[in-house]
């Protein structure tokens, strides 16, 4: 027989395996610890005691252990709002695989780590399965940089509103930059994270301000070096900017000034514009032709546009309209 443990590791190691989704069997963990049955049943609703003071405190989360006759063993209950369900581990592991946003072996750690910490052990198997074989034929992106780490310390400058000084390549044959920046925001874009910020340059009197009155957006696997500067920059609450707005007007992470657009959609459902641009609106409606009105950042927007087709047509700016009809030219040359 096993000397008999401490009732507190052996409480311990009992509520850390009850809120990982196992089943706890009296008589297997008497002869574990040692101890006899009576013990583990004590233990057991010392925990219970702890859970049932939790609802009356701080953080009341609905668990409670409970006898499970099919398991013949107890388990931990209503803890479902606090981990993610099945399904939802399901879909994001599934969204992960679709992003191709981190390298082979991060994607793994990521979904080994949600898995293993938010799956019932009786359903682990079957999500492992669904997942199994996109994990194995998942395709890393050709950059391979690992980027995790740098994510962190990133967002924890600009938390502390740290300015920052990065090397940036701006591709395979163009070089490195140095730029001085405020970061504002981290976001994620068609397969990358992408740090928004403001370039920044001395004035005459040494102070650094705006280059540009808009931010610029870098990607984050080509800033190969960055260091924290002993410098913070002010951000007022009137002024603070704001990812969420900011990305409901930008398109394909181009940068740029703001700027209103009218086009026409011709179809049946403008569903696909009012996703793609969530400041859309429809101003005017016909039998099969929307007209809509939406704000956007930068240039990006003509890469969707021209994506569209003959069912989009630009009304205004005019700029923007010249500037399609000059893309649709060169594109109509190429097939000359």
């Amino acid at each position: 027989m096993k000397p008999k443990s401490s009732k507190n590791i052996r409480v311990l190691d009992i509520y850390a395996r009850l809120c990982e989704g196992k089943s706890v069997n009296k008589a297997e963990d008497a002869k574990k610890f040692g101890v006899d049955a009576r013990t583990i049943q004590r233990d057991i609703d010392d925990i219970r005691v702890f859970l049932d003071e939790r609802q009356m405190g701080y953080a009341p989360d609905g668990r409670s252990v409970v006898y499970d006759r099919n398991d013949k063993g107890f388990v931990m209950a209503g803890s479902e709002g606090a981990m993610m369900s099945n399904s939802e581990i399901l879909a994001v592991s599934k969204i992960l695989l679709g992003s191709r946003a981190f390298t082979k072996k991060e994607i793994n750690g990521i979904l080994g780590k949600m898995i293993n910490g938010c799956v019932p052990l009786k359903n682990m198997k079957l999500v492992k399965e669904l997942i199994s074989n996109e994990q194995f034929h998942y395709v890393e992106l050709g950059h391979k940089t690992y980027i995790q780490d740098k994510l962190w310390h990133i967002g924890t400058n600009i938390k502390e509103h740290n300015l920052i000084e990065i090397k940036y390549s701006r591709g395979e044959h163009t070089g490195v930059v140095t730029r001085i920046i405020e970061p504002m925001a981290i976001l994620f874009s068609e397969y990358y994270f992408y740090l928004n910020a403001f370039i920044v340059k001395p004035d005459k009197d040494g102070k650094y301000v705006h280059k540009y009155d808009y931010p610029a957006i870098f990607r984050i696997d080509r800033i190969k070096e960055y260091k924290e500067l002993r410098e913070k920059f002010q951000v007022s609450y009137a002024d603070r900017f704001e990812e969420g707005e900011f990305r409901k007007r930008i398109q394909f992470m181009y940068s740029g000034h703001l700027m209103k657009i009218q086009l026409k959609f011709y179809g049946e459902n403008p569903e696909p514009v009012l996703d793609r641009l969530p400041t859309a609106r429809i101003v005017e409606e016909k039998e099969h032709q929307f007209t809509i009105s939406a704000e956007v950042y930068g240039k990006g927007i003509l890469m969707w546009l021209l994506s569209q087709g003959s069912r989009i047509e630009v009304i205004r700016p005019e700029s923007l309209r010249q500037e399609m009809k000059k893309k649709v030219e060169e594109i109509l040359k190429l097939y000359s």
